[in-house]
């Protein structure tokens, strides 16, 4: 199932030094104001939401460290927040974003203000709404330059451009899951992808609208990647020119000079590309990667490359040769390339003292419907599950229980490890497949090493299952395929230079294991980043919650800002596909 929502990491202590950062940097103000836009796409003109009218939404520019305060003002239809996605928040989940867990939605014709503290990030990042699947059209690009007075690890490109890879439904958005939930099947799929907010060349009606990204001879630019797509993980590529890849999700990485990227949903890449070529047009292109069985857009979304100067316009723009939509070697051979820069002046510090250990199985389910009355395998209806468990969504947002002392609102019992082992990626029996529902805490202590294995399942509907922790970066030190071996996966770990990442793709039948330090107070959550997995594990309680919280200040500006002496604690809330993390007060 695609579709989950991507989010954060835990990785940043709330020095004295970064204190004076945050206070003496400059702050900067945003106004978002969402409403319904129309749009004209694919040949049909349809209304859909939007910040400041704009498809994708508006770039937010800061330096390393700063804070922003960004104000949204809803004047659409339905309740909506916006993520941060990447952002660590430190100390400061309040303005972190998902519906229901750290915040009520915003309701139409009210306004929230978000506090938005930058720290370690340094790259791409995006933010995103949360709430239903109102992200496909309500995302836009996070550029974080360097701080002042220091500079990038490689020359400094002539320019730079987001390159935001999306979806595109004829239908609204909203119908498209509200009839998958009504129906407990998959939702349609998208009718095509965008780059920048037009489908390109290769569909109907959108060869006028094509993206161009115009550039001189002899120039390196930098195209800030973000994959914004609903669903698939993705293979980019441009014609005749070679990429050098140096960042993902805004922490450097060594260097990497390839034809083509594999960029999982939620995830951010920084690539180089040097005008080289002869002057003309080439194609930019991106298309699916899908290893599982459900249903997925097989389509290309294009933009041109296309040099100035004085020259014939081509009669035909080439095309890059992109691997096939289920080339998952071409898939591994580019994300084992990725690895950190780990240099002086961008150390890792990967934790090697472990105390914490979670082993999570990832799993698609089933529902059972009265009377078999649904439309998803065996009549039931689909659902999705960690260690078995599936979300049901509170009425109150769980931050604001904790924090209040409100009970039954969440449970803090969710298992370091699955109820029952069984042969994970191979035969399942009918135990496996109904999983329990609840919203589920884990307490973890302040301060501590935490590992996590995330392990994948035959159930249902095997695939890559793309994980995003919020809060939070953490270190993929290890992956690989069938079920972890205790003993012998470790051998494979890598510890030196580790890619520092918020969304990591879990393989088909495979493994993935992270690692970091529950050093930030505060509850974040850890989801499967499709957004057709993350609707569906609501099942039919998907739309409670709103018009039960409470937006009054003392919430919107409380800060966990107690020192580790008193704030001993940390929690992983599983929510639905959803991890959560929260430090007591």
């Amino acid at each position: 199932m695609a579709g989950f929502n991507k989010m954060g990491v835990i990785l940043l202590a709330a020095s004295l030094g970064c204190m004076f950062l945050q206070l003496c940097s400059a702050t900067r103000y945003y106004d978002f104001v969402l409403k319904e836009t129309n749009f004209t796409r694919l040949c049909s003109t349809k209304s859909i939401l939007t910040v400041n009218g704009s498809f994708p939404g508006p770039t937010i520019k800061v330096h390393k460290g700063e804070t922003i305060y960004v104000n949204v003002h809803n004047q659409g239809l339905y309740g909506v927040t916006i993520h941060w996605h990447g952002v660590k928040q430190p100390r400061n989940p309040w303005s972190d974003g998902p519906e229901n867990i750290t915040q009520c939605p915003i309701q139409p014709g009210s306004s929230f203000t978000y506090e938005v503290v930058f720290s370690n990030e340094e790259g791409t990042l995006w933010w995103h709404a949360h709430s239903d699947w109102t992200r496909a059209t309500v995302h836009g690009a996070i550029v974080i330059l360097p701080a002042a007075g220091t500079k990038y690890p490689f020359a400094a490109p002539h320019a730079q451009h987001p390159i935001i890879l999306g979806s595109w439904f004829k239908s609204d958005v909203m119908e498209v899951i509200n009839s998958a939930l009504a129906t407990g099947a998959d939702p349609n799929i998208s009718d095509a992808f965008t780059i920048n907010g037009q489908p390109g060349d290769l569909y109907s009606c959108s060869k006028a609208s094509t993206y161009r990204l115009k550039v001189d001879y002899g120039k390196t630019y930098m195209l800030r990647i973000i994959n914004a797509i609903m669903n698939e993980e993705q293979f980019f590529a441009i014609a005749n020119h070679t990429l050098t890849v140096v960042t993902q999700d805004a922490a450097y990485i060594k260097p990497i000079t390839t034809s083509y990227i594999m960029i999982t949903p939620g995830q951010t890449m920084d690539v180089l590309v040097t005008a080289n070529q002869p002057r003309s047009h080439y194609y930019m292109a991106s298309s699916a990667y899908a290893d599982g069985i459900v249903p997925f857009n097989n389509s290309t979304t294009t933009a041109i490359l296309q040099y100035r100067g004085n020259y014939s316009t081509p009669s035909t723009i080439p095309l890059p040769s992109l691997p096939i939509y289920n080339d998952t070697t071409a898939a591994d051979s580019f994300t084992a390339l990725l690895k950190s820069l780990a240099s002086k002046a961008h150390p890792i510090s990967v934790p090697t003292k472990i105390t914490t250990r979670i082993y999570m199985t990832i799993a698609i389910n089933e529902r059972i419907c009265p009377n078999a009355s649904c439309a998803g395998p065996d009549n039931n209806a689909i659902a999705a599950s960690l260690n078995n468990i599936s979300f049901e969504t509170p009425s109150i947002d769980i931050l604001q229980a904790y924090y209040g002392g409100i009970n039954g609102v969440f449970e803090g019992n969710f298992p370091s490890n699955p109820p029952h082992f069984y042969n994970f990626t191979g035969d399942y029996d009918n135990s496996t497949i109904y999983p329990t529902f609840g919203a589920k805490v884990k307490f973890i202590k302040y301060g501590e090493g935490v590992e996590i294995v995330f392990q994948g399942t035959n159930l249902i509907a095997p695939e890559n299952h793309p994980m995003h922790l919020h809060g939070f970066s953490f270190y993929v030190i290890g992956t690989g395929y069938g079920n972890f071996n205790a003993t012998e996966s470790p051998k494979t770990y890598n510890l030196v230079d580790p890619p520092e990442v918020n969304t990591v793709g879990v393989p088909k039948n495979g493994w993935t294991t992270i690692r970091f330090l529950a050093d930030n107070p505060g509850m974040f959550i850890c989801s499967v980043s499709m957004s057709m997995v993350y609707a569906l594990s609501f099942g039919k309680t998907f739309q409670l919650g709103n018009g039960h919280c409470d937006h009054s200040e003392k919430w919107k500006h409380n800060k966990v800002e107690a020192s580790p002496t008193t704030c001993p604690y940390a929690s992983l809330l599983q929510v639905l596909d959803l991890l959560l993390i929260s430090y007591p007060k």
